[in-house]
């Protein structure tokens, strides 16, 4: 009898999260912390202990690279005394060591200069108890065994090497299943926290021989395993990917239309997430500087952010600081309505917390143009004559000017056809005018961490080739 493939969703995701420690243990460590930083006079203290572990397993060309298994652990504290703020933290939880981290950052705090804003969070701004316990459905740990694991990297490998003979090697697959959970209080008035998990299956295969070698990559990752794509799906689709990319060519120095493809378009609404934080507008190292009411992207363009998404990897009953989360309009109709704030920012420049801290949360960027038939090759066709963007390399983005230089590999489109791939290419351009000038975006969403959005059309960048 033939054995049946395994899937993820073949093996087993149960309610036994595997973690050494309870939460009662946690809010034990974090009462502990919070009552030693009184005892020594802190003015107000804050808390918070964390455990994480998982499994990670790799291959390559069919043979076994490496197992690896996790559990990380770190109970962190923050002292206030007055105006001026100590931090320390140790792996260690017992109560000789709390004691110890403790005053290593009451003493921190005592000789550190002062900061009228620094504190904790404001009462008011603090998560309800209710809030504080709703299920967003961010934890679904994963029991899988290592040999398990090996079998499902050995087959997603194996059917991105079965697609074509074109397809010589492989920079290997893995899988990843990971969970942590974590509790954290402050004098003000805030106890909470909830465990969450992430799992992921990725595999880089290499088409080609010689000087015309091609590598891609591609990968599902979910908080459940349940949700992940097959390994099948997963390797087939990099394999398209990496043979798609054979026989690339230099292009000449250009400017054209630039048509990011949706996993990249992401990457842009990054840019705009870091240069409307607060960060960056307190040290003034933004190009969007005063920039709250005014527009920031075109008129038919919306960015939606969501802390509620049921299973969202940007999901979280309330910020790194205990405060309050809300759905929000962060760009409505091109303009800009809010900043990211934690506590601290916001009393940097004179405003609210937006409950912020740790980052922005599910965003949804769209364009009120967009049409159920934008998919991919109805983008292509609207973006002519010019380039298809599916890889960048660096980090080139100055975020004080909005100067925008990577490299990047793609295709070369001619009249909404895709004439051949291409490499070794850099584009250029403005951040500030790269986000204005999006013409269109497609109807094919990818979900890039915190972020969902589709393909993205910019009217003009520069194409430096050979």
């Amino acid at each position: 009898m033939k054995k049946p493939k395994i899937t993820p969703q073949s093996l087993s995701t149960h309610a036994d999260p595997g973690f050494a420690y309870s939460r009662a243990f946690f809010e034990s460590r974090v009462d502990a912390s919070l009552a030693a930083a009184k005892k020594l006079g802190a003015t107000d203290a804050a808390a918070e202990v964390s455990e994480g572990c998982g499994l990670s397993v790799s291959v390559r060309n069919g043979e076994l690279e490496n197992v690896e298994r996790n559990r990380d652990k770190s109970l962190g504290v923050t002292v206030y005394v007055g105006q001026r703020r100590g931090n320390a933290s140790t792996s260690d939880f017992s109560d000789a060591a709390i004691a110890q981290t403790v005053r290593a950052a009451f003493d921190i705090a005592r000789f550190t200069a002062e900061d009228p804003f620094a504190s904790l969070p404001m009462a008011k701004d603090i998560a309800s108890v209710k809030d504080r316990k709703r299920d967003l459905d961010l934890f679904h740990p994963w029991s899988l065994t290592s040999e398990d694991a090996a079998v499902l990297a050995l087959e997603c490998e194996a059917a991105a090497l079965g697609v074509d003979k074109r397809i010589t090697n492989s920079e290997g697959a893995a899988v990843s299943a990971q969970q942590s959970h974590f509790f954290s209080a402050h004098t003000n008035g805030f106890r909470g926290g909830y465990a969450s998990s992430r799992h992921s299956l990725s595999v880089s295969p290499i088409a080609g021989k010689g000087d015309d070698m091609q590598r891609d990559a591609w990968y599902s990752s979910m908080r459940n395993a349940n949700d992940l794509a097959s390994p099948q799906a997963v390797g087939r689709y990099a394999a398209e990917r990496a043979l798609s990319r054979l026989r690339a060519r230099k292009i000449p120095t250009i400017e054209c239309p630039v048509l990011f493809e949706s996993p990249l378009a992401a990457g842009l609404l990054g840019a705009l997430v870091q240069a409307v934080s607060g960060g960056a507008l307190y040290r003034k190292s933004s190009f969007l500087l005063n920039s709250l009411g005014k527009p920031v992207l075109p008129k038919h363009m919306d960015v939606f952010e969501d802390p509620f998404v049921m299973g969202g990897k940007g999901s979280s009953p309330f910020d790194d600081e205990g405060v309050t989360v809300r759905a929000r309009q962060v760009v409505e109709a091109g303009r800009l309505q809010g900043y990211f704030l934690s506590s601290y920012t916001a009393r940097k420049l004179g405003m609210q917390t937006t409950g912020n801290a740790g980052g922005s949360h599910n965003l949804t960027m769209t364009s009120r143009l967009t049409r159920s038939s934008d998919t991919l090759d109805a983008m292509i066709q609207k973006l002519g004559t010019g380039l298809l963007v599916t890889e960048l390399m660096g980090q080139g983005v100055n975020y004080v000017t909005g100067d925008y230089s990577r490299g990047a590999s793609g295709f070369w489109v001619e009249k909404g056809q895709i004439a051949y791939p291409v490499h070794e290419i850099t584009i250029a351009g403005n951040m500030k005018n790269m986000l204005k000038g999006i013409e269109a975006v497609g109807v094919d969403a990818y979900n890039y961490g915190a972020k969902t959005v589709g393909s993205m059309l910019v009217n003009r960048m520069k194409v430096a080739g050979s």
